[in-house]
């Protein structure tokens, strides 16, 4: 039998020193506990990803001295075994570090292993700063239990088809009776279920326990949902922590089987984990929290036009932050609607936040008779247009300094895609809430966060009515772009593709094919392709944005922007 406390923290990138604290108190509530072992997460003790942080003087001098720290408090608890993950230097050619895994007991490392597989692929770069380990496996008995041990990714190739190295499979030789992986999976639809499927796989191909312990918290476009959870081969999924949240828990490991800590039965796990919009809901709510407090904000303002996508980022920040930590700004044109800025008036009422008022009427006249009285032309069409986008940025970035306030962009992946914003307009700001969220998502997700609130938070007029961006007389989106369920149909095929889900992959390419056999679908097909082509230049300057699906604008997608697209 076998005690084992699974620790599940939010850490802070370069917070090493803090890190370690985190890990200390942890431990010592799984010594009270009775446990005697303790698994951290990847990476724990730098945060994941340090990144370049890894290159900067003194940063690996304050990882060893963390880890003396580490290790002189496991001589307090000598009983206890703590898995933790912290890069690691190493001698020889290739690079001079190492993604660790170590094992502490006593005021002692006790065994190492080295991560072998290195993703470097969507939002991973490990194989800019690590050395790969050597394909050996690591066991380490722990009373009468053989625990191995693993680091993420080397247990997602169980199945042969990314990397020639199976580390799963080499472990698997070595007869331990419970395999243990720390990682630092990042969420995204589908990925709680993808981890699941994975290791459930890997589980009862080899017949072996395994204990799956990850990170959670946001750490700039990336969100980690915790979710740690072990498998057993014949049952399969029998314990999961709480998502989005920290969660020390300890588990019983007797004979095969994971039970509760008083060796009753564990609940049971619901496979279908959350619906999509609570799952997006609880994604970008705690990404917003964790990238304002770890950047130094309290509060946050957002310009609010009357329409979906600011009242939904409103929203959206009023949980995240509270209430009084969220102000609005209504900036009205000469185009812009009588319903929009009483339809702003009302979303603030309902959100309890207060709203300023800026009217831009004034400032656009100024701009655009100077313009004419400087470059001899009238400022007319799409630069008018935008010169009022680039007036409300403005204005809201003179508010962020003013008040110290997160300024927060609201624009959502179809607008994103193709390239339907303004630069240093609507663009401004230190992160985007919804830009991974298609315009459809949008909507869906407001009405969720109505139907969880059980009152319209965001007025249904908000929701119903027709997008615009009212920078022009009687503008509606629709003048631009075709309707936003064949749009994000197309964006979906064209951006993500096969790494959708499959049935969104199969509706997607069904819709789309149908659409490319007529001579006008195809022709739409194309320009919305060259669109999204020709405005990279756009998202490279644009804020980071949260991550939820499986392909984000950001770092999880690089694109050159000089470059020539068939």
């Amino acid at each position: 039998m076998l005690t084992i406390t699974v620790a599940q923290l939010n850490y802070t990138v370069g917070d090493i020193e803090g890190n370690a604290q985190k890990m200390i108190a942890a431990a010592r509530q799984a010594a009270q506990a009775g446990a005697e072992l303790v698994v951290f997460t990847e990476l724990g003790l730098t945060g994941y990803y340090p990144a370049d942080l890894l290159e900067e003087p003194g940063f690996m001098q304050r990882v060893d001295d963390s880890l003396g720290t580490l290790l002189d408090a496991s001589r307090e608890l000598p009983a206890l075994h703590w898995v933790i993950g912290a890069p690691q230097g190493r001698e020889g050619a290739g690079k001079q570090l190492q993604n660790a895994l170590l094992v502490l007991c006593n005021g002692a490392v006790v065994r190492r292993y080295a991560k072998q597989l290195l993703p470097t692929y969507n939002v991973f770069d490990e194989h800019r700063h690590f050395e790969p380990g050597p394909d050996v496996a690591r066991v380490l008995r722990i009373g009468h239990t053989q625990v191995g041990l693993l680091i993420c990714e080397d247990g997602w190739n169980d199945a042969g088809l990314a990397y020639a190295v199976n580390p799963f499979a080499r472990l698997a030789d070595a007869a331990p009776d419970l395999v243990v992986s720390i990682n630092a999976s990042p969420s995204e639809v589908g990925k709680r279920e993808q981890r699941h499927q994975v290791f459930g796989a890997a589980s009862r191909r080899h017949g072996l326990p395994l204990l799956y312990v990850n990170q959670v918290g946001g750490q700039d476009q990336i969100v980690f949902d915790g979710a740690s959870f072990a498998v057993e081969p014949e049952r399969g999924v029998t314990f999961e922590a709480h998502r989005f949240v920290e969660d020390v828990t300890t588990l019983r490991f007797d004979q095969g089987r994971f039970l509760a800590r008083d060796g009753g039965a564990l609940p049971p796990v619901d496979p279908q984990g959350l619906p999509t919009m609570a799952f997006y809901r609880a994604q970008i709510v705690l990404g917003l929290r964790d990238y304002a407090r770890r950047c130094g904000f309290r509060q946050a303002v957002v310009g609010s036009s009357g329409g979906i996508d600011s009242a939904l980022t409103l929203a959206l920040a009023v949980e995240a932050l509270g209430a009084d930590n969220v102000a609005a700004v209504t900036m009205p044109s000469v185009w812009s609607s009588t319903g929009s800025v009483d339809d702003s008036v009302v979303l603030c009422r309902h959100l309890g936040i207060p709203l300023a008022t800026h009217p831009i009427a004034a400032l656009v006249d100024g701009y655009a008779r100077q313009f004419e009285a400087s470059f001899g032309q009238k400022l007319a069409g799409l630069p008018l247009e935008n010169l009022q986008a680039r007036i409300r940025g403005t204005v809201l970035m003179e508010h962020s300094n003013a008040f110290g306030h997160l300024l927060l962009t609201t624009g959502n992946k179809s607008e994103l895609s193709v390239g339907y914003c303004t630069l240093y307009g609507d663009t401004n700001g230190g992160l985007g809430l919804l830009g991974d969220l298609y315009k459809t998502e949008v909507f869906a997700l407001a009405r969720h966060v109505n139907e969880a609130a059980g009152r319209e938070l965001i007025p249904n007029a908000i929701i119903d009515k027709p997008p615009s961006a009212e920078l022009a007389p009687g503008q509606r989106d629709t003048d631009s772009l075709p309707p936003y369920p064949v749009l994000d149909e197309i964006l979906k095929l064209l951006i993500e593709g096969r790494r959708l889900a499959r049935a969104e992959y199969d509706a997607a390419y069904a819709f789309v094919t149908e659409l490319r056999a007529r001579p006008e679908g195809e022709a739409l097909v194309q320009r919305i392709r060259a669109m999204i082509a020709r405005n990279e230049y756009k998202r490279r300057q644009a804020p980071p944005i949260i991550r939820v699906r499986s392909r984000a604008f950001g770092v999880g997608r690089q694109m050159p922007i000089a470059a020539k697209f068939v």
